[in-house]
């Protein structure tokens, strides 16, 4: 609550893998993790569909889990960040660059929750 007034948020999701996980649980759940230096950008999706794809085909192959997080961020601090659509008209996600991921952290409402789980 900002003045009285609740802050309008935007949900967005994630495809997250096990050590991702494990270093959002660490956080207690309010902060993503720092981006490893192979990892110039981090990518926030924004329809769950998407997620889902992407931690089921991707994430399971990969590390044997694929979990689909949800979280939710401050609406008016995500403006500066362009829509991207990555391929289809579906696939839309957020590229904040690595060195901004602080920031966006402290702009996220409540907790980052797992909604999904494959294996």
């Amino acid at each position: 609550m900002t003045g009285g007034r609740s802050v309008e948020t935007t949900v967005l999701w994630r495809p997250t893998g096990p050590e991702e996980l494990d270093l959002v649980r660490e956080s207690g759940w309010r902060a993503w993790p720092p981006r490893l230096p192979d990892q110039p950008i981090f990518y926030p999706v924004l329809n769950e569909d998407y997620a889902v794809k992407i931690a089921r085909d991707w994430n399971v192959p990969q590390s044997g889990v694929g979990y689909v997080t949800r979280f939710r961020v401050e609406s008016e601090f995500l403006r500066r960040y362009p829509v991207q659509q990555a391929g289809g008209q579906t696939i839309l996600e957020l590229w904040v660059p690595a060195e901004e991921l602080a920031e966006f952290n402290a702009h996220l409402v409540g907790l980052i929750e797992v909604v999904r789980e494959f294996r």
